[in-house]
């Protein structure tokens, strides 16, 4: 398949996201509205409806100690536009008998689109919340995936690689680009492809560099529109390959 060749997703409209209540469904969350408040929002990708339960605000789990430590900050906890363009392109590919890995996979919207659209999904973020909210997530949408706790700075020796790399806003620290494709680098298959989805955050800019140094093609940036917050917000698509391999 030609990554160049892919349809930008439709333009989200307003009512293709909006909030329910967060226990109109299931109870399987009932552990983690003890520790959270919680919110659940109904989201409209690849045809499909999904409720995603996730933390009412980042704000609120801001740890002092935790960002003191390595600068970490609970973003995770949010359902980004550029996930959700994740999730509508994701969610189009023919996914059976192919494998994804998603790098910071958050409340899990793009892993389950993955999942569904018959990927052999692996979902792994930097918090150990995340893959909670993303298990609870998929088993309430019903779709299958894994999960597994990953620091892009520490890989596992053992992960492997996949047909499909995915990722979403996480180049939002000046490391991250850097860290992003050497992950890219060491889990995308040698024909796979690597997607990386961004709202145009500033330390993005560092990302095609990164990946020069990575042996890694990026093909022309897509734009695809996210309605968010009654905005228009541009989300950037990179479409990655390793150098020499062709295309189609």
């Amino acid at each position: 398949m030609n990554p160049a060749s892919f349809q930008s997703a439709p333009s989200a409209t307003p009512d293709a996201i909006r909030e329910r209540s967060p226990f109109s469904a299931a109870t399987d969350f009932d552990d983690l509205a003890a520790r959270f408040s919680l919110v659940a929002t109904e989201v409209l990708v690849a045809g499909r409806r999904w409720i995603v339960r996730r933390p009412r605000s980042c704000d609120d789990l801001i740890n002092e100690e935790d960002f003191d430590r390595d600068d970490r900050l609970p973003y995770w906890a949010e359902l980004w536009p550029s996930a959700r363009a994740m999730a509508e392109r994701v969610g189009r590919l023919p996914g059976a008998g192919g494998r994804l890995l998603e790098l910071g996979c958050g409340v899990g919207l793009a892993s389950m689109a993955a999942a569904a659209a018959g990927f052999d999904t692996l979902a792994t973020d930097y918090y150990a919340e995340a893959l909670e909210f993303t298990e609870r997530n998929a088993a309430a949408n019903g779709v299958a995936l894994a999960t597994r706790l990953i620091d892009w700075r520490r890989l596992p020796d053992e992960l492997g690689r996949f047909d499909w790399v995915v990722a979403s806003d996480v180049l939002y620290e000046r490391p991250n680009a850097e860290l992003v494709a050497a992950a890219i680098g060491r889990t995308l298959a040698p024909r796979g492809t690597a997607l990386v989805s961004d709202p145009g955050r500033r330390p993005a800019d560092r990302f095609p560099a990164a990946c020069e140094a990575q042996g890694l093609d990026l093909l022309p940036v897509e734009t695809v529109p996210i309605v968010h917050d009654a905005k228009t917000i541009d989300v950037r698509m990179h479409v990655i390959r390793f150098k020499g391999q062709p295309h189609d």
